[in-house]
């Protein structure tokens, strides 16, 4: 029997492992039939509040103090049941997102703990300087916008005139940087803008929208420079919390092309 390609992927094989974990879990005591009247704390179940305490207060709990993580535990598990009973969790925009963010998640769960070896992260040094180097400088020009419907319409226009400042909102920001520090750039426009243009390709051409703490960018970064990277032995650290940043953020993206291809989408114009 010839299976498809996309059961072969092994991301496939670790989102269904985490499903089947779910369900384990959801066997093994986290009762959700709403009809149910009997919650059953048992001492595992006691051991897991225990265990959750103690990581937020880095001590374990007095008796007085578990007996009131339980009743918290407890109306927390009457209400969800009572809300489920009630329909509350349909066609609901919170339940939905956070149902999503566990997916996301999921995906990304095995990064957490993975251990890169020193020659992935010597790579990874070698592929993004730009992140780690003491000097890296941005000549750029930048047009602000409030709502980024805004700047995907004003980069159409873009391309038509040479007339661009105009096209901006008004803030008090540059409209152009020469040869400007990172730490100048991560001051003046805040640490989402920075780490976005890090990821730019520099040319002639408007790149965005761009997003920062005080709006939407588009971007015509026209030069790059990076020099004096540390070894990785002063920054590795630095380096490994990036690389797994990244390779998270790439592993969800990963699992979901995989399981977005399962789906033919219709949108109505």
């Amino acid at each position: 029997m010839n299976l498809p390609d996309w059961t072969r992927e092994p991301l496939v094989h670790f989102l269904v492992a985490g499903a089947l974990i779910f369900g384990l879990f959801s066997l093994q005591g986290e009762e959700v039939d709403p009809a149910s009247r009997t919650i059953d704390v048992d001492r595992e179940t006691q051991a897991q509040i225990a265990l959750g305490f103690e990581r937020l207060m880095s001590r374990p709990p007095t008796d007085a103090e578990l007996d009131g993580q339980i009743e918290r535990y407890v109306r927390e598990e009457v209400l969800y049941r009572e809300a489920l009973r009630l329909g509350l969790d349909a066609d609901d925009a919170i339940v939905r997102r956070r149902l999503a963010q566990k997916m996301d998640m999921l995906a990304g769960a095995r990064a957490e703990t993975e251990q890169p070896s020193e020659e992935t992260l010597q790579q990874w040094l070698a592929q993004n300087p730009e992140r780690f180097a003491s000097d890296t400088r941005y000549s750029l020009d930048q047009l602000w916008f409030a709502e980024e419907s805004s700047a995907t319409a004003a980069q159409s226009r873009l391309a038509r005139t040479e007339d661009w400042q105009p096209l901006g909102e008004r803030i008090s920001l540059p409209a152009s940087l020469e040869n400007e520090p990172r730490d100048e750039v991560l001051d003046r426009f805040g640490v989402q803008f920075a780490a976005a243009i890090d990821e730019l390709e520099a040319g002639d051409t408007w790149q965005g929208p761009v997003a920062s703490g005080l709006g939407w960018h588009l971007v015509r970064l026209r030069g790059k420079t990076a020099s004096s990277v540390p070894p990785l032995s002063e920054i590795r650290e630095d380096v490994e919390n990036d690389w797994r940043s990244k390779t998270i953020d790439q592993r969800r993206e990963d699992a979901y092309q995989v399981l977005r291809e399962a789906y033919t989408v219709t949108i109505d114009r």
